[in-house]
């Protein structure tokens, strides 16, 4: 892309203003191509399609206004400069209209040029970026596809599932949900631009982006659950984990006025456990802990997030113990009942209801055991609980369970 934001097209009917560009931009680094005519410059832009092009509107038999038209016909992605009169302001009104990047004036100042094509590539690259992530998008969604697919009979297999109906309308109404935002945040995208308004530009971007993080923790989270996974065991400090766990939602929280506390066992050193699981773990439980207090209608409330690490012993053995609090909207009796249903979520169109269910599993495969105590209106705390062991409980010729 780089390279080709370094080819530029150049148009204008009279041969001393071309000259003079052609050598004021190649000192700059670009590779200029020229015609002294519309129908030159659509010839020449059908043969190297340049992603920049600069041309002259007042020209005879083919104005720039045409040679815009037309290239905007074959390649909307090109972005094109216009170069009008001093006080032509209509035309150049006209140019934008019909697509123009720019426009300047004569006589051309150098440094206005450069900002002009600065501008230009940036859309370009802006177009290019949209692109990809469109495309990697319907990737994603393919391989979401797949992977429903094969979690259904997973889950069918192992009684996971009550209803392949059930979880297939679920999770269509979610992705429904994220092509929704997708959607709006092209349209806003593509008016930002036209309009040559940054704010509605940027906002577009960053609705297209949150959407896209979404399709990806969607596909993570099926793959996670329809998959059965052996722990992938090591020696590690579970007190580094929480705290990295925790130092990734400081800013999220920041920005809402949560507070984020946590009180480390000093005596919780090192232990040998899947360190990725466990961090996955505490992810899904501190953002929800969060969520919790961003959703919690007490704006009363001074909310904050509470991380506690300790080491107990029980019959003998000893247990890694993570607990994570809020104070936010707790949760009914009713609500408790269903926390570990499949598909259930408390975050209405917001989750796909796989993020507990996920967590519980992983939890599981790890031998430990999860639980939840909430009251509604208060906060809730879970509390994950996981046996300590050592490599020699997982030499060859020993069940893991």
């Amino acid at each position: 892309m780089a390279m080709e934001l370094k080819n530029l097209l150049v148009i204008d009917d009279e041969a001393p203003i071309l000259e003079m560009l052609e050598m004021s931009l190649a000192s700059e680094g670009y590779h200029v191509l020229t015609a002294e005519s519309g129908s030159h410059g659509l010839q020449v832009f059908k043969q190297h399609r340049p992603k920049l092009v600069l041309t002259d509107i007042k020209m005879p038999e083919m104005d720039g206004i045409e040679v815009l038209k037309r290239i905007k016909t074959m390649d909307r992605d090109t972005e094109v400069i216009v170069i009008t009169g001093h006080g032509d302001m209509d035309s150049a009104i006209s140019a934008i209209r019909h697509g123009a990047s720019d426009f300047i004036t004569k006589p051309i100042r150098d440094e206005i040029l450069m900002l002009a094509l600065e501008r230009a590539k940036e859309k370009v690259r802006i177009h290019q970026q949209l692109r990809d992530y469109t495309e990697n998008l319907e990737e994603k969604i393919e391989v979401c596809k797949v992977e429903l697919k094969r979690a259904e009979a997973e889950l069918i297999k192992n009684e996971r599932l009550a209803s392949i109906g059930e979880t297939v309308a679920g999770l269509a109404h979610y992705i429904k949900n994220i092509l929704t935002g997708l959607r709006g945040g092209m349209y806003m995208v593509n008016r930002g631009m036209a309009g040559d308004k940054p704010k509605m530009l940027q906002d577009g971007w960053a609705m297209v982006q949150r959407n896209i993080e979404k399709v990806s923790q969607l596909v993570l989270d099926l793959l996670q659950y329809s998959k059965d996974r052996v722990p992938e065991r090591s020696m590690c400090r579970p007190n580094d984990i929480a705290r990295d766990a925790m130092d990734l939602f400081q800013e999220k929280a920041g920005l809402h006025g949560i507070v984020l506390k946590a009180f480390f066992d000093e005596g919780l050193e090192e232990a040998y456990t899947d360190q990725e699981a466990l961090y996955r773990v505490l992810l899904n439980l501190i953002s929800n802990a969060i969520d919790a207090c961003i959703f919690d209608p007490d704006t009363g409330k001074a909310w904050e997030v509470v991380l506690r690490t300790t080491l107990e012993e029980q019959n003998g053995q000893g247990r890694l113990v993570f607990e994570v609090s809020d104070n936010g909207t707790g949760m009914t009796d009713e609500v408790k009942a269903k926390l570990f249903s499949r598909f259930f979520s408390t975050k209405g169109g917001q989750g796909t209801g796989l993020g507990l269910l996920v967590t519980q599993k992983i939890i599981k495969e790890l031998g430990g055991e999860i639980s939840v105590d909430s009251t509604e209106g208060q906060g809730t705390t879970f509390t994950v609980r996981l046996d300590l062991q050592t490599p020699a409980d997982h030499a060859p010729g020993v069940d893991e369970r």
